[in-house]
């Protein structure tokens, strides 16, 4: 209901009016999950790097429909970030101005439920960019796995230590692991733990 409230209101902030399709609804048991690579944690002065992300449709992850861009920088990365996603500024020949790779992004994700792990941190990386091109934070519902997995967690045991960490959550839903910090293999484990714990609830 919140939500509903909500997008009414951006629907009257919306600016552009060739991004209304945000608000139709969407198809049923379809879904887009995606991870950003950032220079930093602080959403406020850090920026994206890169943006992968996957279909996801009836139970499936559909890798031949990715979305997976690199972002030009004004400056050089920070070697903090290099450190964790390994990211080079010699890496980045073809990335693309963020305005182009936001528009590109709006278009994939469409009107679909969106998935993530931290989604709320990832939410405002893009959040920022898209609300400065038509005028709103996207209106699209939001479905964050390590709350899933919570919930899932705690009804199979109330009064345990759940570790919601990434790996843990791999691990105990034995679910492979590809290489980390890589946007698009960030999203494609994501997507599998999303459908591991959609699965268990049937």
């Amino acid at each position: 209901m919140f939500h509903s409230i909500k997008n009414i209101i951006k629907k009257r902030q919306l600016k552009d009016e060739d991004y209304r399709y945000l608000f139709e609804p969407c198809l049923k048991d379809e879904y887009v999950c995606f991870d950003c690579e950032t220079t930093g944690l602080n959403p406020k002065i850090d920026d994206i790097i890169s943006i992968g992300a996957v279909l996801v449709k009836e139970n499936k992850i559909i890798t031949s429909e990715k979305f997976e861009r690199f972002v030009k920088q004004k400056n050089n990365i920070p070697q903090s970030s290099m450190a964790i996603h390994h990211i080079r500024d010699c890496d980045m020949d073809n990335a693309q101005d963020i305005d182009t790779v936001i528009k590109d992004f709006l278009k994939f994700i469409s009107n679909k439920p969106l998935i993530g792990y931290n989604l709320r941190f990832d939410m405002r990386m893009v959040d920022k960019h898209i609300k400065e091109k038509i005028g709103i934070s996207l209106p699209n519902k939001q479905i964050e796995v390590a709350n899933m997995y919570d919930d899932f967690m705690r009804k199979l045991n109330p009064s345990s230590h759940i570790n919601l960490s990434f790996n843990s959550i791999l691990e105990n839903l034995d679910i492979p692991m590809l290489p980390k910090h890589n946007a698009t293999n960030d999203a494609i484990m994501t997507s599998m733990i999303f459908l591991s714990l959609k699965k268990r609830w049937i």
